[in-house]
């Protein structure tokens, strides 16, 4: 893939027009909505976007020019975005380079459901130490209380690392 083309996948943080965080596209769009005058170009990375005439700053954090009402936090629950959530960390030894499962805090057969509060990541071994049983009688605890996403938690997690330092202050890292 020439260099162009990589360019063109990488990550852009998308602000509303009051500089609050939206979502995350690719410089390709970010390209298109500057050039429809959809959207500004308020970050841009070292590099330039190069055709055969001309040479285009590649942008970071683009602003689109109008209000766009933020989507509901949609977080789908699924095993990846648990494991995103927790790190890739079983939250009940803290391990990190074990084979990862996905435990039910209220097991199944106790009415547990599959919900962002009551799944975390486990290793194995305490996924089997803990089997069916209630936190408090397997003897485990939990690192921390898991809980749903919200999209600036999102786009902080799953951001890429390259793009993560530009982003800081428009995801309150600061």
């Amino acid at each position: 893939m020439s260099n162009n083309g990589k360019i063109l996948k990488s990550e852009v943080l998308v602000l509303n027009k009051a500089y609050e965080p939206l979502d995350i596209c690719n410089v390709r769009r970010a390209i298109i909505l500057i050039f429809l005058e959809k959207a500004e170009a308020v970050v841009h990375l070292s590099r330039v976007l190069r055709s055969v005439t001309d040479e285009f700053p590649v942008p970071s954090v683009i602003r689109v020019k109008r209000y766009i009402s933020p989507v509901k936090d949609s977080v789908v629950l699924n095993k990846k975005n648990i494991f995103r959530r927790d790190n890739h960390t079983c939250q009940y030894c803290g391990a990190k380079h074990r084979q990862l499962t996905i435990d039910h805090i209220v097991p199944k057969v106790k009415g547990g459901k599959d919900t962002w509060e009551n799944l975390v990541t486990a290793c194995h071994r305490c996924n089997n130490k803990k089997g069916d049983l209630d936190l408090s009688q397997s003897g485990l605890t939990l690192r921390k209380k898991p809980k749903k996403p919200n999209r600036i938690h999102r786009l902080r997690k799953f951001a890429g690392e390259n793009a993560r330092e530009k982003w800081r202050p428009f995801l309150f890292f600061e």
